[in-house]
């Protein structure tokens, strides 16, 4: 008998706190798994060198501090900048050759993701949420030396990216454990053309595809 009630006073007390204030913050922990959609250049059928292209899925991880503005008791604006490592590459099959050619591109993130949170009603001490907004990327390592090698594909600093996702609220005494799971398709075509090398004229348009499993602690 002591389980309901105890738990209905976690999310209870919670809301108490929430609704008392008009924002609060916490902390996230991810990892990621990293590709690009690919689009092959049109001219890409004349040349007989590079058969095929396909994009590699690596991991990575990211940190991010959690700020939401309470909009009601159901929504939130959230803003949950952060500092993301990502590995993307893409693999080349050549005309005549057992080999297989990778190109791999290693990239640290600033993010600026805001998005619009919505909570469902509370069941004993969990919430279910989804979110969905956009996200402003600064590629840190777009300018070091290893990627700007003739050898190397080139993409642009700058990036937007559509997200959403899907999670769950924990509300336990002392703070909100929120599991999330979120998806993000890049806008832009981040490409930077090389007409040098060849693994790149192939090539017409890069966007980033990011899917991320993270971990919320919010106060």
């Amino acid at each position: 008998m002591g389980r309901p009630a105890a738990a209905q006073y976690n999310v209870y007390g919670h809301n108490l706190k929430y609704q008392s204030r008009d924002f609060h913050f916490g902390i996230a922990l991810g990892v990621n798994l990293s590709n690009y959609k690919i689009t092959m250049d049109s001219l890409y059928l004349q040349q007989g060198e590079i058969t095929v292209t396909s994009p590699i899925t690596s991991p990575g991880f990211s940190l991010g501090i959690i700020s939401s503005l309470h909009l009601s008791n159901a929504f939130e604006l959230r803003f949950i900048p952060d500092l993301a490592f990502a590995d993307r590459s893409i693999r080349y099959s050549m005309a005549g050759a057992d080999s297989t050619p990778i190109k791999r591109i290693e990239s640290v993130y600033l993010e600026f993701p805001v998005s619009i949170k919505y909570r469902s009603k509370p069941y004993r001490d969990f919430r279910l949420y989804v979110t969905s907004g956009f996200k402003y990327s600064i590629d840190m390592q777009s300018n070091a030396t290893a990627r700007l090698a003739e050898n190397l594909i080139k993409v642009y600093k700058h990036d937007i990216a559509f997200e959403y996702g899907l999670g769950g609220e924990f509300h336990l005494p002392l703070v909100t454990v929120a599991p999330e799971i979120k998806v993000s398709y890049g806008l832009m075509n981040i490409l930077k053309p090389d007409p040098n090398l060849v693994y790149a004229r192939v090539l017409d348009r890069l966007r980033a595809r990011t899917f991320m499993i993270a971990i919320h602690f919010e106060g």
